[in-house]
């Protein structure tokens, strides 16, 4: 199905446009597919793909513009992100999360941007928003440290955004925050990612020894929920009143197309000219194996256009200056939660169908049922955390899963 986009990019801009960013993505599947096993074998995205995704543009279509980004529709990023991780979901997975973090920087004090931009508009930034940093405060700012794990693609960053909570708020409830630091105030523990699927993105684990982090390099949760971020200020395009929560959950679930489309394309390729030894039945004859391949391209599909109706509708309200009602947030958030699981359900149910031809590690079909099941365990990806927000929301009720 072609993709139709919105990319918001004004005349005049020397940005490539929607289409050109999409058709090199694509353009990379082939290339990414031969470099998926040593990505996997090796446990990062290889450096020369990192090249030439900045090379592409990849990194800026969420980024400012007034850094260098080019300020594109959040569908315009995740296409791009489908093509790549039909191609390897590991390097999918990786561009999705260093790729999305562009826009929470923009939402940061224009100090820390400038921190970070200023020289280099092609500088990355990992992250890791588990709550696990101990935070000090004082003065300007906060005492930070901590271990965190799960920072995808670091090794390639120059920066990082780390989650932890100040207790410290003179009675009133704990301070969610993200903590802004730069490369020489932590360590990338190499070695700590040892996992069954999705072992190509180099989540490695983040080091932390009491650092100073000024006031201005730290992003509050209750900002991202409230929309009151400092970085509107000066970035006040219609994209940046986006929730920033509904960019990021929809970065951790959106490899999965790509990933199930890698998956259905080997499903294919088995059934054209598998024959079972023993019973002798062809699976291009078999109607269970056509059925399940059919379901998965029309439930593909659908989750796809649902996808890009979220974000044409988000930046609807955006445009209009309107806040957008708070169950149809907790509504998108349902929905991307559902997304892996469910993808991961349907190419289970190919492989089932496909015999022994499907278990060999060298199987086109094994990498991407893996990857998709490693992708399961991402928070944002359990509906669990979700179901009650949307009942809730349609009662009147605020979210208490707040980071929608």
């Amino acid at each position: 199905m072609s993709a139709t986009v919105t990319a918001l990019r004004p005349e005049g801009t020397d940005a490539p446009s929607a289409e050109t960013l999409i058709e090199r993505a694509r353009a990379m599947i082939p290339v990414l597919r031969g470099r998926a096993r040593d990505c996997v074998r090796g446990g990062n995205v290889p450096a020369e793909t990192i090249a030439e995704m900045t090379a592409a543009g990849f990194f800026r279509i969420l980024q400012p513009r007034r850094y260098g980004g080019y300020e594109m529709s959040p569908n315009v990023f995740f296409e791009v992100q489908k093509a790549l991780a039909e191609g390897c979901m590991s390097t999918g997975w990786m561009y999705g999360v260093v790729g999305c973090h562009p826009y929470e920087i923009a939402l940061f004090d224009d100090r820390a941007q400038a921190e970070v931009w200023d020289g280099n508009p092609d500088m990355l930034v990992s992250s890791t928003y588990q709550p696990v940093g101990k935070v000090e405060k004082v003065e300007g700012g906060f005492y930070l440290s901590g271990r965190w794990g799960f920072s995808t693609g670091s090794t390639h960053c120059g920066w990082v955004l780390l989650g932890a909570i100040n207790f410290d708020t003179d009675g009133g409830p704990p301070d969610m925050r993200t903590f802004l630091l730069p490369r020489g105030d932590y360590q990338v523990i190499e070695g700590t990612w040892d996992t069954f699927g999705l072992q190509g993105t180099g989540s490695f684990d983040i080091l932390v020894e009491r650092v100073f982090v000024p006031e201005y390099r730290t992003h509050k949760a209750s900002d991202g929920f409230a929309g009151t971020n400092p970085g509107q200020a000066a970035n006040d395009a219609a994209l940046y009143r986006i929730p920033w929560a509904q960019i990021f959950v929809r970065s951790v679930s959106t490899a999965a197309f790509g990933g199930t489309r890698a998956a259905i394309g080997a499903a294919m390729d088995i059934m054209k000219s598998r024959v079972s030894s023993n019973t002798g039945k062809a699976s291009k004859a078999d109607p269970n194996l056509h059925a399940a391949i059919a379901r998965a391209i029309a439930e593909v599909d659908e989750m796809e256009l649902a996808q890009r109706a979220t974000f044409e509708e988000h930046l609807a309200y955006a445009e209009r200056g309107e806040a957008i009602p708070m169950e149809r947030r907790a509504l998108f958030a349902y929905q991307s939660s559902n997304v892996v699981r469910r993808m991961a359900d349907l190419v289970d149910d190919m492989v089932k169908l496909l015999g022994g031809r499907a278990i060999y590690m060298s199987s086109p079909i094994l990498q991407p049922w893996l990857d998709l099941h490693a992708a399961r365990a991402h928070v944002a990806n359990d509906p669990a955390n979700r179901v009650s927000d949307v009942v809730g929301t349609l009662l009147g009720e605020p979210p208490a899963f707040t980071f929608v």
